[in-house]
């Protein structure tokens, strides 16, 4: 297994992090964890080098949290960091934020949390945490030996990464990235940037939910014909594990063998080891995949904001990955995110502004009529 430094501090951490979020299931039913697999997972994670474990308030409905604690027994809990993050959309006062640790400390059967994160920051959820005075509880938590390291997992733009990277002394930060990815929310970008800061970086959806473990014809063979014997899940991971600025990369595994695999790859990828010829691969990669958009949005956000708070670069972001990784019903279900937030198409005023800005000339309103009657369910019509 790899290790690399946790930013500014003295300590190292397995480049494979196990991220408890997907793991085995009974009767198709979330809560309901393969105790006796999960736990043979994770064990023989930590057995072969890992030592960073992944959880969160509400991960598997709740049940993740458990189930790490029951796999950390038996000394497993001293040889591992442990991660888990502060729910802060249930937070609705400052008292909340100690009394929601307390309780992932009683499931996760520990005394401490060495990394601690708020969890899923975005513009709205950063002023909500500020206004209730979340550092001065995680500073006091920090003090009574509750929490070691404090750092964030993050899901907006780079402009909000940059607000918030620069608003605290962080230990470290959680980003999504992945070579399909790399300028989307805070991207290399924003890597780059917490990197400058000395600041750790932990990378979540490295195969983007899975999606680049199974790759279209087209793209598998733009990577066998590179004359590697990597895997798509291999190429994903080195791209990733290619920057020096990453610590951890969370996996997210649900079989033994997933683990395993992982355990394997993990064991050979170094940064800046990708050759000129490994990267022109990715180059093709990405290149086949955008060939394959129904719309040809760059998210350039010259359309943006929209008056009528429509997200056209999202809404055409989701519409596209749908078609490229055959997810329609999961863009089903995230469209309803859009609906609840106002921000689906059906808000278009069609003012025409966005046309006049397009640099790609896309007809916008058009095809936000099109997506619209595409991943609106049938419930919502």
């Amino acid at each position: 297994m790899q290790y690399r430094k946790f930013g500014k501090h003295d300590i190292e951490v397995s480049l494979l992090g196990f991220g408890a979020m997907r793991l085995p299931i009974l009767d198709g039913d979330e809560a309901k964890i393969d105790e006796d697999r999960a736990i043979e997972m994770i064990r023989y994670a930590i057995d072969h080098g890992v030592n960073y474990v992944d959880t969160a308030y509400p991960y598997h409905k709740g049940s993740s949290e458990y189930l790490v604690g029951k796999a950390l027994k038996d000394g497993y809990r001293e040889r591992v960091f442990l991660a888990t993050k502060s729910p802060v959309w249930l937070v609705e006062s400052h008292d909340d934020f100690e009394r929601f640790l307390d309780e992932q400390l009683q499931k996760l059967d520990t005394d401490r949390i060495d990394m601690y994160l708020l969890h899923a920051l975005n513009k709205k959820r950063w002023e909500k945490v500020r206004n209730l005075n979340a550092f001065e509880f995680l500073e006091k938590a920090r003090e009574e030996g509750k929490i070691r390291y404090i750092g964030f997992s993050f899901h907006d733009d780079f402009r909000a990464f940059r607000e918030i990277i620069d608003s605290y002394d962080w230990d470290f930060c959680q980003i999504q990235l992945n070579y399909m990815d790399e300028h989307y929310q805070a991207g290399v970008r924003g890597l780059k940037y917490a990197g400058s800061k000395n600041i750790a970086v932990i990378i979540m959806e490295p195969l983007k939910g899975g999606k680049l473990a199974r790759p279209p014809e087209r793209v598998k063979k733009i990577f066998e014909e590179s004359g590697r014997d990597w895997s798509p899940v291999e190429w994903a991971f080195r791209w990733v594990g290619n920057f020096k600025e990453v610590s951890v990369i969370l996996s997210g595994m649900s079989t033994l063998e997933q683990v395993m695999d992982n355990v394997r790859i993990m064991d050979r990828i170094l940064p800046n080891s990708l050759t000129e010829e490994d990267l022109n691969t990715i180059r093709k990669v990405q290149n086949c995949y955008r060939d394959m958009m129904l719309i040809n949005c760059t998210e350039c956000g010259y359309c943006m904001p929209c008056a009528n708070g429509v997200d056209i670069p999202g809404i055409f972001r989701l519409y596209n990955e749908a078609h490229i990784y055959n997810t329609l019903e999961d863009a089903k279900r995230a469209y309803q995110w859009f609906q609840n937030d106002r921000k689906d198409a059906s808000q278009c005023i069609e003012c025409g502004d966005c046309e006049k800005v397009c640099p790609q000339r896309l007809k916008i309103r058009e095809l936000l009529k099109k997506v619209d009657k595409e991943l609106k369910t049938v419930e919502d019509a």
